[in-house]
């Protein structure tokens, strides 16, 4: 796990200081080293720089940039069957020097080109300098885990592992895309590919980029897609071999993101994936697993004590740490910073204590996200399945009827109901789904907080809608069913964007390597194709995950409602945080920003403290982007 940045400027302008300054600025990423290579080409000059987080091969033998023949690398994370490929490739005639990872990349690029994507297990992004065929190839893990982000223009393109490497280039243009600051505060994050400033990039995951360099030109390619997985026929398969093979999948995979020479720990939360984790992982290990979980300051939000009796259940070497309610209030103002895209997920600062506590005891930390997204874990499954389908049976003209009722009585004018917290948003998603109950019109507005006529009155110029997964088609008509269309979506967007994004710069911001078990292609592909009964069991969500966990914990200590890794924003609002709302929401500051309509900011600000705690969340978004703006735009 590292940092990596570069540039090729055909202007060849660039030089050692830019690319250090690039670098250091994301030393949280990697403590332990440093290194940069720059290279003289006919059409440009190239950087390359690395940060370095010592994981495997703590020798120089693991110091990048990296060379073999003409091709130079600079890598920013693990590929965990690395000794698996490095045999094979041994057998075809390659002497290895290191026992790195970084090193099998190379070779396997220099035997198979990009066809060597397709044998790697991990999580990766990195660029390797072709001096022979005079181009750079980058390319990005299948989910996303690592990030990539890239800007072509003015003679330049760039790329790091964060966005604020490339705003130290002197040639790169903090041009703010007004259509991505939208999308910010519909979704509480920049969906990929796009970047909160223009001509900027997130390679998507799954893809890789040639920079073809004498021409200047850039291409991404897809290598692999989710869709691969989910339009292949379901297997005839029993629920006992099912579960078996689920099990075995599980793991390996599991196994596979233990391979480290410092020490590993997990983020036990205490819920069904994170347990699944620690109980498939303490079974296979004689010395007790590392387990880490945070307390937050209100009780209603916190699962540490679940996680406590888990962890004493399995006998994990169990570290809990309950923050204070000043420790959570401290992170706020150092989000900007580590989130240099507008991010508003507030689980970003649990994640961000509780990877401060793992970090004083080891330097990998693995995660279980993804559970929800491969095994349909999420509540919002049961709305889309049970109210979304009943929806869809009612004929046309009586729903183009209600919805337009609704239309002209608004949520103000429902006696009761309209003091009711989240009454107002939920009235206008209804009156969206009478209007169009389809899939992607459901799951889409599901997901968004605020509509796209919240959208409108909220920005001064007029918004474009980006394209997104959500517009995709890609699922066969043969193998669809409204489901596996929600799980692929959810793969594409909020794991992606929302829940990669948060661990990763939570975990880094502390020099800590976040690794995802459940985001093993294998386990995708495998849960893609299971029967739908065994992960959505008659409104039992993660059945088979269950079945597999209740082998080795209770299910009398797991059995709860889903909680989620909360944090009393709206409380915050009122109390500690109000100085900042008050700062950034200030009617100067928003008319010199001259983004957003300074009538309907403090509209919304007003109705928040006259008691509609519903606008918290839209407060939120806001002050978000407004620290962001202020760190990034006024004062750097």
């Amino acid at each position: 796990m590292c940092g990596i940045s570069g540039f090729a400027d055909f202007t060849k302008k660039t030089g050692r200081d830019v690319l250090e300054k690039m670098n250091r600025i994301m030393a949280h990423r990697g403590p332990d080293g440093e290194g940069y290579a720059l290279y003289e080409n006919p059409s440009a000059g190239i950087g390359l720089g690395h940060l370095r987080l010592s994981i495997i091969d703590l020798t120089e033998g693991g110091r990048q940039p990296k060379t073999f023949r003409h091709l130079h690398i600079t890598f920013n994370g693990e590929i965990y069957n690395y000794n698996e490929i490095k045999k094979e490739l041994e057998q075809k005639g390659h002497a290895f020097e290191s026992h790195s990872d970084t090193e099998v990349i190379l070779h396997a690029y220099d035997e198979w080109g990009s066809e060597a994507l397709q044998k790697f297990v991990g999580m990766y992004a990195f660029v390797i300098y072709d001096e022979k065929n005079q181009k750079l190839f980058a390319c990005r893990d299948r989910a996303g885990v690592k990030p990539f982000i890239y800007y072509h223009k003015n003679g330049v393109f760039l790329f790091a592992s964060e966005l604020k490497a490339l705003m130290q280039h002197p040639a790169f243009e903090k041009d703010i895309n007004k259509d991505a600051a939208a999308a910010f505060m519909q979704y509480g994050y920049v969906p990929t590919p796009h970047c909160i400033f223009n001509k900027t990039y997130k390679l998507k995951p799954g893809h890789f980029l040639e920079l073809d360099i004498p021409a200047q030109s850039v291409r991404t390619t897809r290598y692999w897609n989710v869709y691969d997985a989910y339009n292949k026929p379901l297997l005839d398969i029993s629920l006992p071999e099912a579960i078996a093979e689920t099990e075995r999948i599980l793991s390996k995979a599991f196994e596979y993101r233990m391979v480290s020479d410092v020490p590993v720990g997990v983020f036990l939360s205490g819920g069904y994936d994170s347990s699944c984790v620690t109980a498939l992982l303490q079974k296979n290990h004689t010395e007790k697993i590392k387990t880490f979980t945070i307390g937050v300051p209100d009780d209603g939000l916190n699962e540490a004590p679940y996680a406590k009796d888990i962890a004493a259940h399995l006998g994990t070497d169990h570290t809990e740490y309950y923050c204070t309610h000043k420790e959570a209030i401290e992170i706020v103002p150092q989000l900007p910073f580590f989130y240099d895209e507008p991010f508003a997920d507030s689980s970003a600062i649990p994640t961000t204590l509780v990877s401060r506590i793992a970090r004083e005891k080891v330097t990998v930390a693995l995660s279980a996200d993804a559970g929800d997204e491969v095994f349909a874990g999420y509540n919002r499954y049961d709305y889309m399945l049970k109210f979304g389908k009943k929806l869809q049976r009612i004929p046309g003209m009586m729903r183009k009827s209600a919805a337009a009722v609704m239309d002209v009585v608004p949520a103000d004018a429902i006696p009761v109901l309209n003091k009711k917290y989240l009454f107002h948003s939920r009235y206008e998603k209804v009156k969206t789904f009478l209007k169009n109950p389809s899939e992607k019109n459901l799951l889409k507005n599901i997901t968004q907080h605020m509509s796209d006529d919240g959208i409108s009155k909220l920005f001064k110029n007029r918004i474009q809608v980006l394209s997104s997964a959500f517009d995709s088609d890609e699922l066969a008509e043969e193998n669809y069913s409204m489901l596996s269309y929600m799980m692929a979506i959810d793969y594409q967007t909020y794991l992606l964007d929302d829940i990669l994004q948060k661990v990763d710069r939570a975990t880094m911001s502390v020099s800590l390597e976040g690794r995802e078990p459940f985001l093993d292609q294998h386990i995708i592909e495998w849960a893609a194709r299971l029967p739908l009964d065994y992960k959505y069991n008659k409104g039992n969500k993660k059945f088979i995950i269950k079945e597999i966990v209740h082998k080795y914990i209770p299910q009398s200590l797991l059995d709860r409602p889903k909680m989620g890794f909360g944090i009393p924003i709206s409380g915050w609002l009122e109390t500690e945080l109000k100085p900042f709302v008050d700062q950034y929401l200030d009617e100067s500051f928003i008319l010199k920003q001259d983004i957003f309509n300074n009538e309907e900011v403090q509209r919304i600000r007003k109705a928040f403290y006259n008691g509609k705690k519903e606008r918290a969340e839209k407060i939120w978004f806001l002050l978000m982007f407004q620290m962001w703006y202020d760190k990034w735009m006024n004062n750097n």
